[in-house]
């Protein structure tokens, strides 16, 4: 009796995760972080406080929560492939509106706007991001690993497309055309993200296991620690990524060197892919968070210390090569605890206390860069956020 032949697997996984990481490129990479290239010109151009500056980024993440807030609604009543594509649709084009406006008001709506179009986009493409690593087990860490290190992607354009852009339109609110060029970037990703959007929607979503705990739902308690300090990672880390280019111009640093700086971190978000997925997949408890946001703390101490260039340099690659993991934890957390099923819940609670931190982390830095101090008193704020976050996600233990 002839046997029928093996089904061969031919989904081009590696494929799929790139084309998904334009989600995280549009999402964080250039939604968010751009941001920070583009705040000294504007405060400069504007007359803006720290403060205020760094409000920018905290409408951006409260926009952000309130995007993670309405994401499982949104999930019950569309797919994930639909979301994926409305909500960078959506962050194109209110980057692109950012340009058109020069008091503080409509720019803080629109980065709030831009901020929820964004959650949708990277919730959704980190949900079919663990979805692809579920079909393919061995690899799941690295597949996660490639889509959140689109961010980099993200990173790097911005880091090499805004100052030239910026040195072309040498007048008068030319950080504008900045803003535009940069919803044109996101606009080309959303165009490249309908292949994979198609495509994973016609694949099977991941079936729920039959092993003892299966049936196990997604608790707040269950979590508890983890998502503390997932708070404190969120309250630190983007006070580095908002104001570290502007401790460095305050430094002394040439253009040059800074965007030789921000492009060599996001080149190691891009690497830190390949770097965490062993310890990604390893770690079923807090470990992988704890450790990973513990190294954040020192990347991001060392601007605050020092402006030796070899130091400051070693500090970006190190926040470039670490923080994304870092999100990347927190999803293989929910998909080691947690059935399929579970796993939207669980990756949108994590977003929610992400986004809450965020709010926190800029506008507080800001202020108190604005007192005595400075922005190297703003990044040591950062640094102990971080580290505390540290501490409470070592205590979460495996379900």
């Amino acid at each position: 009796m002839n046997r029928p032949a093996p089904t061969i697997d031919r989904t081009p996984y590696i494929r799929l995760a790139l084309a998904l990481s334009l989600g995280a490129a549009v999402s964080l990479g250039i939604t968010r972080f751009a941001y920070g290239l583009l705040l000294p010109p504007m405060r400069e151009d504007l007359g803006w406080s720290y403060t205020l500056a760094g409000a920018m980024n905290t409408f951006n993440a409260l926009g952000y929560l309130l995007g993670a807030l309405a994401t499982p609604w949104l999930m019950r009543r569309f797919s994930p492939t639909g979301l994926l594509i409305a909500g960078s649709l959506g962050a194109s084009l209110f980057m692109g509106l950012s340009g058109f406006f020069t008091a503080a008001a409509p720019l803080l709506a629109q980065r709030l706007l831009a901020g929820v179009a964004s959650a949708l986009v990277f919730i959704a493409g980190g949900l079919l991001a663990a979805r692809l690593g579920a079909r393919q087990p061995e690899r799941s860490g690295f597949l996660l690993g490639i889509y959140y290190g689109g961010t980099g992607l993200g990173i790097v354009i911005s880091a090499l497309g805004v100052p030239p852009v910026l040195a072309a339109a040498a007048q008068p609110h030319g950080w504008a055309w900045a803003w535009w060029a940069l919803a044109g970037v996101c606009l080309l990703a959303t165009a490249l993200m309908v292949w994979p959007a198609r495509l994973l929607a016609t694949l099977p979503a991941p079936a729920t296991r039959t092993a003892a705990g299966s049936e196990r739902v997604f608790r707040l308690r269950d979590f508890g620690f983890a998502l503390a300090g997932y708070a404190g990672f969120g309250v630190g880390y983007i006070g580095y990524m908002t104001f570290v280019i502007a401790l460095l111009r305050e430094q002394g640093g040439s253009p040059a060197a800074i965007t030789g700086f921000y492009a060599l971190l996001g080149l190691a978000v891009i690497a830190s892919s390949r770097i965490w997925a062993g310890l990604l997949d390893r770690h079923r408890d807090g470990q992988a968070l704890a450790r990973l946001t513990a190294l954040l703390g020192v990347a991001a101490i060392v601007p605050a210390l020092t402006a030796s260039w070899p130091l400051v340099l070693a500090s970006g690659l190190l926040f470039g090569g670490v923080f994304l993991s870092v999100v990347a934890s927190t999803t293989a957390l929910v998909r080691h605890n947690l059935p399929p099923a579970q796993w939207a819940a669980g990756i949108s609670a994590f977003t929610i206390v992400f986004a809450a931190g965020q709010i926190v982390g800029p506008t507080v830095v800001g202020f108190i860069a604005d007192g005595p101090g400075g922005l190297a008193r703003g990044l040591v704020f950062s640094a102990v956020a971080l580290w505390v976050g540290a501490a409470l996600a070592w205590r979460q233990r495996a379900l």
